[in-house]
């Protein structure tokens, strides 16, 4: 049973939600306390030493107590800040107001009223000034904060009770903001750290609780009604991905995360919960913003793709610094529409031109750049659904091989500087069309680049390829897919359960590719570190675990086989004995088999012809003949394979 009555309750909770006293309450009423600080004293004084009371001084002492404490108070500007916000900064200004106010009360005595006190009396007299008006404003402000956190904690119901993962100050201090902002659905009741020795003990008005072991969360979250733990970093959150986060999984408790305190709205910070991007993310990328900045500064840089996913990321990235001007190409025109209401709103003052146009045409692509000379490309147009390009082979070759063969020529012609197309690491060692057509596309950008070294070609443009896995709620992709297939009831269904990908968010490999751009010299394919491999069906259980639910109970998870073309696993991109340092250690160059440009173009020209005229078997032929390691996977394609 609460100890107050439904009235008292609704008071106290009426006062907690007030946002704060107006400030020149506060003043008023720090005025009345320092006055009668002062009255005290005076009389305490009369008392010890049975002076004669005189009412004209004892006036002319709480006049000049009351100016000068109006002068200390503005003076410090000790009421302008949110009581229930108090810190040792609070303190020292109060001490500074009062000071100064005894300072003028001493010099106001020994000019116009030395007569009535000695020397000694009026020194105990502005001692006990000090010490009392002191005292009871901190004492008043020290209650306050205590009331309002507790009729937080005693009778707001409805916020959720969470424990705070680390003890760092920079944690300490972010729970007092927490628990001090009335409006947050949040409230915090300790921290919570691993440590050899199990101990609990307080930081503030908060618990801290050290434990051993995970089973030891099982007392704390229930005798204390933990609804959620709060993780302040991304880095914390890695750290316990196979421990507390699995716990909080499995036990149906909430996940909180928070942004960095320069990203907070009015210093307010606002917490939200973890999703699978977290989960799966990783350690911060760092990059090298002074030469991104230098490559990009007052350029015309042109996006191809870029309504897809990662090419409105890489707009939306190359926006943010001073570009000359931004190219936009797609043949998606919806995506293409919502991208520049997009760019409109965020970037007012970019300079940027929205192009329908597909890079199957020669004629577009030569219209783009004849009109804009871009100085930047970023290639991200591409067909990238395996299954779909597997019965649409032609289409994939068209629009993945022939169209960066468009773009490139294009880009050597009107003397581009750079080049860069985005791979895939499906075309390493490829089993499928779609994986083959880029890896195809890797082949002509990289023997282009060879050719203008040697002099075959004429240009100055320096052509280069990154290459990386799977991004994160890219268009079409298994993790829309499966919280799709979760908001529907499930199944969820996953294609084997031995089947693994590489996951990095889109930023992350935006931001890379914008980084590599300054890396590269010409003739590279830069490989991204992707981390460690994660298997579908424990994403697919985390993901239905982070919607409240529970795997193969309340959501079933179903397999249905490889498709065609599709692998259990990619190829590892990054291992050292293949691929050589570049100064950032996320980015690596592969050692890739070389081509002769000469017979690179004359293939191409078969393959266009083939796939222009929707000669599937021959399209197929050809592109196994110049990728000898292309092994069809699970797929009708493999009677093409190239016997060894």
């Amino acid at each position: 049973m609460r100890p107050f009555s439904h009235p008292y309750r609704r008071f106290l909770l009426s006062i907690a939600h007030t946002s704060y006293l107006n400030r020149w309450f506060v003043l008023a009423f720090d005025l009345i306390i320092s006055l009668f600080g002062s009255t005290a004293a005076y009389f305490i004084l009369w008392i010890i030493f049975h002076f004669h009371f005189s009412m004209p001084f004892f006036s002319m002492l709480l006049i000049v107590s009351f100016l000068s404490s109006i002068l200390g108070f503005v003076l410090f500007k000790t009421y302008k800040g949110i009581i229930r916000h108090s810190t040792l900064q609070s303190i020292w200004r109060i001490a500074a107001a009062m000071f100064f106010k005894i300072v003028i009360l001493i010099i106001g005595c020994l000019l116009y009223a030395s007569h009535f006190l000695t020397l000694i009396q009026l020194q105990l007299g502005c001692l006990l000034d000090f010490m009392i008006s002191f005292t009871l404003l901190i004492l008043i402000r020290v209650v306050l904060i205590l009331a309002y956190q507790f009729t937080i904690h005693n009778f707001t119901t409805t916020k959720t009770k969470v424990l705070i993962y680390g003890m760092e100050s920079a944690k300490t201090s972010l729970s007092n903001i927490l628990n001090l902002n009335t409006r947050s659905p949040y409230i915090i009741a300790g921290y919570l750290q691993f440590q050899a020795k199990k101990i609990t003990y307080t930081i503030g008005n908060f618990p801290a609780y050290i434990i051993n072991k995970i089973s030891e969360l099982n007392s704390i979250v229930e005798e204390n009604d933990i609804q959620g733990i709060l993780f302040t970093s991304q880095k914390d959150i890695l750290s316990e991905r196979n421990r507390l986060v699995n716990y909080c999984l499995e036990n149906s408790i909430k996940m909180f995360t928070i942004p960095p305190i320069n990203q907070w709205q009015h210093k307010t910070a606002t917490l939200r919960e973890l999703n699978i991007d977290d989960l799966l993310g990783r350690s911060e990328i760092k990059v090298n913003p002074e030469e991104i900045s230098k490559n990009l500064n007052q350029k015309t840089v042109l996006v191809t793709g870029a309504a897809g996913s990662i090419g409105s990321e890489l707009c939306r990235q190359i926006a943010s610094w001073n570009v000359s001007k931004l190219i936009l190409l797609d043949s998606c025109e919806t995506g293409m529409h919502n991208l520049r209401l997009e760019l409109e709103e965020n970037f007012p003052n970019l300079n940027f031109i929205p192009i329908i146009g597909d890079v199957r045409s020669p004629e577009r692509i030569n219209f783009v750049f004849s009109k804009h000379h871009p100085n930047i490309v970023f290639h991200a147009a591409a067909y990238k659904h395996v299954p779909l390009m597997e019965i649409n082979p032609c289409e994939a070759i068209r629009v993945n091989s022939i169209g960066t063969q468009n773009v490139a020529n294009n880009a050597l012609k009107y003397e581009a500087d750079s080049f860069v197309m985005i791979s895939t690491d499906k075309a390493v060692n490829p089993t499928n069309v779609m994986g083959a057509s880029k890896r195809l596309a890797e082949i002509y950008v990289q023997s282009l680049h060879y050719a203008v070294q040697s002099g075959i070609m004429k240009g100055k443009t320096n052509f280069m390829t990154t290459r990386f896995g799977n991004v994160l709620g890219s268009q079409g992709s298994v993790i829309p897919r499966f919280k799709s297939q979760i908001a529907n009831g499930g199944p969820v269904t996953v294609t084997s359960p031995n089947i693994t990908r590489y996951f990095m968010t889109i930023k992350e490999a935006c931001l890379l590719v914008l980084e590599a751009s300054t890396i590269g010299k010409g003739g590279e394919i830069m490989v991204f570190d992707m981390g460690e491999p994660v298997k579908i069906v424990e994403l697919a259980k985390k993901m239905i675990l982070l919607s409240g639910f529970q795997p193969n109970h309340d959501i079933a998870i179903e397999y249905t086989g490889l498709r065609p073309g599709e692998k259990l696993y990619e190829e590892v991109l990054n291992e050292a004995e293949k691929t050589q340092a570049t100064p950032n250690e996320k980015i690596r160059i592969a050692s890739v088999r070389k081509y002769e440009y000469l017979t690179i173009v004359k293939a191409f020209d078969e393959l266009n012809h083939y796939s222009s005229s929707v000669d599937i078997d021959s399209t197929i032929k050809k592109t196994k003949e110049i990728i000898p390691e292309y092994i069809s996977n699970n797929s009708e394609f493999s009677r093409f394979d190239i016997k060894k």
